[in-house]
């Protein structure tokens, strides 16, 4: 009883917050509401009237549930979110105070746009730019404890009209996706489809500690990583943490995360203990993939306020704790078509089959052709200490498809069949093409790009990173290598072959060029760097280097091609992820050269002045004089002044490469530099103080070390 009565209640509450289909269909009039589905679902333009009726029933509901004021919700490209709070109050000029919220309200918003990120395309006195609705992603009310606030998801653009978000070129790509996939679906007889649309599922985890040792890593607070931290006796060597027990604690915070989520109708679907100690994990279902970009960010904020509430804080960077296990978010990627067909399933067809071998190609090719540019959308400083570890994908970009789909792509390179070997195959019926198995292939989780059975899953993303841009990338690419499939299987058939010739072809052709991206193997082997070299595939183990790729020739025609960014608002998108990243290295070095002076320096010499007493007491005892029993504390006071010698000199090094560092006028030689000349100094210090800080008692030791933090929930 009491289990049916827990489910009505998520049920119940689920969406309460959300402004989705549902809502629209109880309080809009049937005619607006038809007309809201259809600005909605194909694209038609949203009219003075409409906006005005969908305005004044959201600020009524939202009213009704508490909020008193309502914000354009949109993403910078700082990668976060940002709002800027309006009341519904307003004075009429008698005095009268009225709620009121009209349509020009909800279809623009004009924050000051002179301290976001704009690549350098604006002075910081031109301020103005302009939020716009998203009305296929719905509004919903961020409760406050007095009230609540009604975001509007938008884009935001500046005063000239470049995007300044990464909403605007995601909405982009989904129309370019939907017109190249359309178009196949016509090619294979489909002409009931009226969309297709990119799903995503992203896989979020994170770190919880307690908010006490958390207040007392500035570390953590201004970078979100331990900059100094040796490992404990005991992290995830007996893997007795992954999918474990969920501590009381823990499970109290996901229950109530679940619930702020489940009013926001963000469904998440699993939980579970990750790999490393205080590790987890939580999955939501399968959505659109620009709703479900925004229900990540969403998600991200919402945990993090309510760990606060339960003492705790929630850390997303992607390498939080050196030595053990980085957090990722798993980019599940697929294609769906108005009928709630899944493209990328094999189908149980002749006709599904090609069809699906045709899309499954055109993701090969995407990432046999741009694989530096989908290495660029996971780079960031904190996934640089992620990727290429053996705990994450390597930041190769390869693509796994299982041993018997790698034996179909083959056989038909071949013009060949194959055997069945007591398989259940799924026929093609097109002469010399072979059948298809159906998911029966195990996973390869060291592989950064993998198919799943039905979806592709991006491995590489990092776990704090918006979720947007890999998928701008995703969509643009597919759509088009799709177009040039396309084109290909056209100009086949108007030469006189029928459909499946042409799709066979076209696909030998594609499966020969794009095997070079194709991996089955250990992806954290040393031989696969040989071989990935080999075979020519981009191999940019860092950041600085990685995002050359956007700006590339190649990717900048692609795009331009596609129409999902202009050639200012690439270079504009360029210039603001290479300024973050030497913005985050700045503020690490910094706060690791700070903390080093005014905390780790002071804590030895104090340990000094402990050893050098010490020493004395056991030299002044007659009948210790001549026997070696202060060696062993001369041994530790030795050590510890040579170390102090090598952090100081590292430190002042660090300070003066960071002078210098400022002095480089082009960007992207600056971000360069930062691996090749600084990051090294700070870790090779690092390695040395965490190697002091085992020797060193609790009491002496200014930071809390990683045995309490990973181990104390």
């Amino acid at each position: 009883m009491s289990e049916v009565l827990i489910k009505k209640s998520r049920l119940s509450r689920f969406g309460e917050n959300c402004f989705d289909d549902t809502v629209m269909r109880d309080l809009l009039p049937r005619d607006t509401y038809k007309k809201m589905k259809a600005v909605i679902s194909s694209n038609e333009k949203m009219d003075a009237n409409l906006a005005t009726t969908v305005a004044h029933a959201m600020k009524e509901w939202a009213i009704n549930k508490g909020a008193t004021h309502f914000c354009h919700w949109f993403q910078p490209l700082t990668g976060l979110t940002a709002e800027k709070h309006d009341a519904f109050l307003e004075i009429e000029t008698d005095g009268y105070v009225i709620e009121r919220f009209r349509a020009s309200q909800l279809i623009q918003g004009e924050p000051d746009a002179s301290s976001f990120p704009s690549g350098g395309t604006r002075s910081t006195f031109e301020a103005r730019g302009y939020t716009a609705w998203d009305p296929t992603s719905p509004a919903f009310i961020m409760e406050s404890k007095k009230g609540g606030v009604l975001c509007i998801p938008s884009v935001f653009i500046s005063y000239n009209g470049e995007a300044l978000d990464k909403k605007t070129p995601l909405l982009r790509s989904m129309k370019a996706i939907n017109d190249s996939a359309l178009k196949i679906l016509k090619l294979f007889g489909n002409t009931t489809a009226t969309s297709v649309v990119s799903t995503i599922g992203a896989e979020q985890e994170y770190f919880l500690i307690d908010k006490n040792y958390y207040d007392k890593r500035l570390d953590l607070q201004l970078t979100g990583r331990t900059l100094f931290g040796a490992m404990p006796t005991k992290a995830q060597q007996l893997d007795d943490h992954y999918f474990g027990s969920i501590k009381d604690r823990i499970l109290a915070y996901m229950d109530d995360a679940e619930i702020e989520l489940d009013k926001l109708g963000i469904p998440s679907k699993t939980r579970h203990n990750e790999v490393a100690p205080n590790q987890f994990e939580i999955a939501p279902i399968f959505n659109e993939t620009n709703i479900g970009a925004d229900r990540n960010q969403i998600t991200m904020d919402i945990m993090a306020k309510v760990a606060n509430r339960h003492g705790l804080a929630m850390l997303l960077h992607e390498k939080p704790f050196a030595g053990i296990n980085g957090s990722g978010k798993h980019n599940n990627w697929s294609l769906m078509d108005s009928e709630g067909n899944n493209l990328l399933d094999p189908g149980e067809t002749p006709h599904e089959n090609m069809q699906f071998l045709v899309f499954l190609v055109a993701v090969l090719n995407a990432v046999y052709e741009h694989g530096g540019l989908l290495r660029a959308t996971a780079a960031s400083a904190g996934n640089d200490h992620r990727l290429g570890g053996h705990e994450a994908p390597p930041a190769i970009m390869s693509v796994f498809l299982g041993e018997t789909l790698n034996r179909v792509l083959d056989a038909i390179k071949k013009g060949k069949t194959i055997e069945s070997n007591g398989e259940t195959f799924l026929n093609l019926g097109v002469d010399k093409l072979p059948p298809i198995i159906k998911h029966n292939t195990d996973r390869n989780r060291t592989s950064p790009f993998a198919f799943t059975g039905s979806k592709f899953e991006f491995r590489a993303v990092g776990s704090r990173q918006s979720v947007s841009f890999p998928n701008i990338v995703l969509n643009a690419t597919v759509s088009d290598s799709l177009d040039k499939i396309y084109e290909e299987i056209s100009s086949q058939m108007n030469a006189g072959k029928n459909l499946g010739e042409a799709v066979q072809t076209v696909l030998q052709k594609y499966i020969k060029e794009t095997e070079v991206v194709r991996f089955e193997g250990n992806n954290y082997s040393d031989e696969w760097k040989t071989e990935a070299a080999n075979r020519g595939l981009p191999i940019l183990p860092n950041t600085g280097y990685a995002l050359d790729a956007i700006v590339s020739l190649k990717n900048k025609k692609m795009f331009l091609r596609k129409e999902i960014y202009t050639e200012v608002e690439l270079d504009l998108f360029h210039t603001a992820m290479m300024e973050k990243y030497i913005s985050d290295l700045e503020i690490e070095l910094a706060t690791f050269n700070n903390l080093t002076n005014t905390m780790i320096l002071p804590a030895l010499q104090k340990q000094i002045k402990e050893l050098i007493g010490m020493v004395k007491d056991l030299r002044s005892i007659p009948d210790l004089v001549d026997s070696d029993f202060s060696k062993p504390f001369e041994t530790d006071l030795n050590k510890i002044l040579e170390s102090m010698k090598f952090i100081k000199e590292s430190v002042a090094e660090i300070h003066t490469k960071l002078k210098e560092s400022r002095e480089i006028e082009s960007l992207p030689t600056r971000t360069k530099f930062y691996p090749d000349k600084i990051l090294g100094i700070m870790a090779a210090a690092r390695e040395k103080i965490d190697e002091l800080e085992e020797m060193m008692p609790d009491e002496i030791w200014p930071l809390p070390k990683y045995s309490k933090m990973l181990f104390n929930l």
